[in-house]
């Protein structure tokens, strides 16, 4: 692995929790070069839901491939962007009564979450957006000024500013009631806090430490904002397309953001791929106002399009996500009852797991004792402190019981 340390700059980061050179995957394994087997919990961060080199959607690739399609189109019309629209109409927008336009707006999550901070601010003449604890929307300045984690801020070397944290579900521990100080902030003329163009929120903090916010939380922050006219801008980038369950990780809460952002698995087969929906009354730009190169990636259209087709035209991914979920978080309370010195907590919703403890260290060795036992899992929240867990939402049941034992094995290594 000498080249990696010859050329590869320092930045990079998995690739020091795993020290091996992989070569192939397929469904929930990867395998490296000298065709060990690992268990993949980790999914590309939430970017192959549909497990790798998915076959259905690899053949639709290969198939558009062959016929030489066209690969780079900037925001041309193409048919597979065609096909794209209407599917995702068809498939998700129109079952679940959203009337959204849908911005390209370059090919990664961060670039979803700039285009709806800056769309916001054109739409309000505001410039202030309020975002919350242990947040994490991106690694441009944009994103990242609304992004809690003080070792990602601080690498922009410059100032971060228009933003305000506030607390999210469970900051406090339920001592204080839902948006207390939000609200009293909003409504005081002496509070001192700009008033807001928009709200960005994620519905399952996934970096942030797998803090899922309540239901009723999430409907509370949807009528605060109605109340007070700040736009609401929902990240669903890690947390959607199917991640907790329904497509959308606000369903169940019944609402309908003004903005939302996705990508990671919209592409469906791990190719890049980002969408900004909005509120048609909100699509003021101006033709170019906001655009990239790599704004329509046609081959990830069409897998998009076939994940759409394949596993959004019923609900039974979203049901089999629920159970698997449930699962693993009977598993989960299991280790949690068994260690009660340990002050672990279990945390998550639909297939985004994790186990808090006490400190990054803790978590970090059970991460490590897991990939020794051929399981690839990640650390998340503020000091890495969560065992995070992300499988492909096509993991099978023995899958799930291999890697239940994996991390039971791992956990009592480290703690014992």
């Amino acid at each position: 692995m000498n080249i990696f340390e010859e050329l590869e700059s320092e930045v990079r980061s998995y690739s020091r929790g795993w020290p091996v050179v992989f070569d192939r995957a397929q469904g929930s394994r990867v395998f490296d070069e000298e065709g060990k087997s690992y268990l993949d919990f980790f999914a590309g961060a939430g970017a192959l839901n549909y497990g790798h080199n998915n076959p259905v959607l690899k053949q639709a690739l290969l198939d558009y491939i062959q016929r030489d399609g066209i690969t780079h189109a900037l925001d041309m019309f193409t048919v597979a962007k065609k096909n794209f629209l209407e599917t995702f109409k068809e498939k998700i927008l129109e079952p679940r009564d959203l009337d959204y336009k849908i911005v390209f707006p370059g090919p990664g999550g961060a670039n979803a979450v700039e285009a709806a901070l800056k769309l916001a601010r054109k739409v309000t003449g505001k410039e202030s957006v309020i975002n919350f604890t242990n947040a994490f929307h991106g690694m441009t300045l944009g994103a990242l000024s609304v992004t809690g984690n003080s070792m990602k801020r601080g690498g922009a070397g410059v100032p971060l500013v228009h933003a305000t944290p506030m607390p999210y579900d469970s900051y406090f521990d339920g001592q204080y009631p839902d948006f207390l100080y939000f609200e009293r902030l909003l409504e005081d003329s002496g509070s001192g806090l700009n008033e807001p163009a928009a709200v960005i929120v994620e519905g399952v903090q996934g970096e942030g430490g797998i803090n899922a916010a309540s239901l009723a939380w999430l409907k509370g922050l949807a009528e605060l904002c109605e109340k007070h006219g700040i736009l609401l801008i929902f990240d669903d980038v890690q947390m959607g397309c199917g991640r907790t369950g329904p497509f959308f990780s606000f369903e169940d809460a019944g609402i309908k953001p003004d903005i939302v952002c996705l990508s990671k698995s919209i592409g469906g087969y791990g190719l890049p791929m980002a969408l900004t929906l909005i509120k048609p009354e909100l699509d003021v730009w101006e033709p170019g106002e906001h655009n990239g190169t790599f704004r329509g990636i046609s081959p990830a259209f069409v897998t998009a399009t076939e994940a759409l087709r394949t596993y959004w035209s019923d609900d039974e991914l979203e049901k089999a996500t629920k159970a698997k979920g449930e699962r693993i978080a009977a598993a989960f309370k299991d280790i949690v009852d068994a260690y009660p010195e340990a002050n672990l907590v279990s945390k998550g919703r639909g297939l985004a797991r994790g186990i808090e403890f006490e400190n990054g260290e803790l978590a970090g060795k059970v991460c490590a004792a897991a990939f020794d036992r051929g399981l690839l899992m990640e650390t998340a929240g503020p000091d890495g402190e969560v065992m995070k867990l992300l499988p492909p939402l096509t993991v099978t049941d023995d899958e799930i019981t291999e890697g239940l034992k994996i991390i039971d094995e791992s956990i009592a290594t480290v703690l014992k």
